[in-house]
C-alpha cells in the first residue's frame, strides 16, 4: 500500500490568516503552495526545516516559508494529519 502522506486540515483561523497573509505578500503565494504540498507529502523533508516548538507553543511544529516567515501546525500521528494553525512572520506566529 503506497504512502498517502499527511492530509492538511485547514482550521477556520488558519484559512482567514492565510488569506490576509497572501493578500499582504502575493510574492509568496507560489512558495506557500509549494511548502504546503511538501508538508503534505513529507513533513520531515529537510527543505522545510521542520522543528518542534518550545514554551507556550509546546506540542506544535513550524516550517519555514521564507527566511522570515513560518507556518505553524500540529503534527498528529493518529489520525495521521497536519492541522494548520498560523502563518506569518517569526514575531507574529510566536507571539
Amino acid at each position: 500500500m503506497p504512502d498517502e502522506g499527511y492530509p492538511l486540515v485547514w482550521t477556520e483561523s488558519f484559512t482567514r490568516t492565510a488569506a490576509k497573509f497572501l493578500n499582504k505578500h502575493p510574492d509568496l503565494r507560489e512558495s506557500f503552495q509549494d511548502v504546503l504540498e511538501q508538508l503534505q507529502a513529507n513533513p520531515r523533508h529537510p527543505r522545510l526545516r521542520c522543528h518542534r516548538l518550545k514554551g507556550k507553543h509546546r506540542d506544535k511544529h513550524a516550517v519555514s516559508l521564507s527566511y522570515s516567515h513560518r507556518i505553524v501546525f500540529l503534527l498528529l500521528m493518529t489520525p495521521r494529519e497536519i492541522v494548520l494553525l498560523d502563518v506569518g512572520s517569526h514575531d507574529e506566529v510566536y507571539r
